[in-house]
């Protein structure tokens, strides 16, 4: 408790010091390869604003577009690199040139959830756009439904830290909530969208 709440304060002070520069930065890397988690990111954000320090909107917007950044930056990595590495190499690890043409044809149908739901689900949220890169998946519609889910998370996490104001240690707790309800969120949206998937089938 003693590293985390020394992690936090050091976060709020970063974040204080590099305004709403910071925040995007630090979102960028939550969002691409780095193992940098935004919950330790826009509660201590929602916390400043909550001082009256920074603008509620603007650590939101800012939250938003780091977020996007490094899912496209992610996005990238795997149209540049990802597709050619996996036909030259993917026999090696078991991929074969089908399954890549496989994860095509699933994005083009499905990848508008699987980015949405990715986005709400912990740890694969950071890796959803590489196989939407891998398949060029529509990058108009990767970018929308990554800044549904990717807002949708950091609107919380903001308001999370934003409500809670003085009471930040109780933030652990209400995190573990908050994951949990964007878990069911995400089972939701993928069941109601498999259902309306077989009764298109059905009729």
């Amino acid at each position: 408790m003693h590293i985390i709440s020394a992690l936090t304060q050091w976060l709020v002070d970063t974040i204080g010091r590099m305004g709403y520069t910071g925040i995007i930065s630090l979102m960028f890397l939550e969002s691409s390869f780095f193992p940098f988690p935004s919950e330790v990111v826009m509660p201590p954000a929602g916390y400043l604003a909550w001082k009256g320090e920074m603008s509620l909107v603007l650590v939101l917007l800012s939250g938003i577009a780091g977020s996007i950044l490094g899912a496209l930056f992610n996005y990238w990595i795997a149209v540049k690199l990802g597709r050619p590495f996996l036909l030259k190499y993917g026999k090696y690890f078991f991929v074969s040139a089908e399954s890549v043409s496989k994860a095509d044809d699933f994005f083009k149908r499905h990848g508008h959830v699987s980015t949405l739901v990715g986005r709400l689900l912990p740890v694969i949220r950071q890796y959803i756009s590489l196989p939407a890169g891998i398949a060029r998946m529509n990058l108009w519609t990767f970018t929308l439904f990554t800044t549904i889910g990717a807002g949708a998370w950091v609107i919380v996490l903001t308001f999370a830290g934003y409500l809670l104001g003085e009471h930040q240690d109780m933030l652990k707790e209400y995190l573990h909530i908050i994951t949990l309800a964007c878990v069911a969120v995400a089972v939701i949206i993928a069941g109601g969208y498999m259902l309306i998937l077989r009764r298109r089938r059905k009729s």
